[in-house]
């Protein structure tokens, strides 16, 4: 980040460049954005709702986005799975805790 009269700033500019305009992440994207349609269009989630589309298996352990492999999930469960220094999950513990929580 750089410094403006003292203040952090973001780069998005750089942040563009580096990360989200990768091949891999646009196609990680793709492929998370087609599986939320598919559940708003069986009207599962709608826009606003505050529920996420949750990969039971995740797309970076293998998983894909058919409808066997999602699931509907509050944001704070899915936000909340911890992760490795790469991004993906240490360990899928949220269908546990999902499935507690019904």
């Amino acid at each position: 980040m750089k410094k403006v009269n003292g203040k952090s700033v973001r780069d998005y500019r750089r942040e563009v460049d580096n990360y989200t305009s990768k091949p891999s992440v646009v196609k990680k994207r793709t492929e998370q954005n087609a599986a939320r349609a598919k559940m708003e269009k069986a009207g599962k989630v709608h826009k606003g709702d505050g529920k996420a589309v949750d990969h039971i298996k995740p797309l970076s352990k293998g998983g894909t986005s058919s409808t066997k492999n999602l699931r509907v999930v509050p944001e704070r469960i899915n936000d909340s799975f911890s992760r490795n220094s790469d991004g993906s999950l240490k360990k899928n513990d949220g269908a546990k805790r999902a499935r507690k929580k019904k």
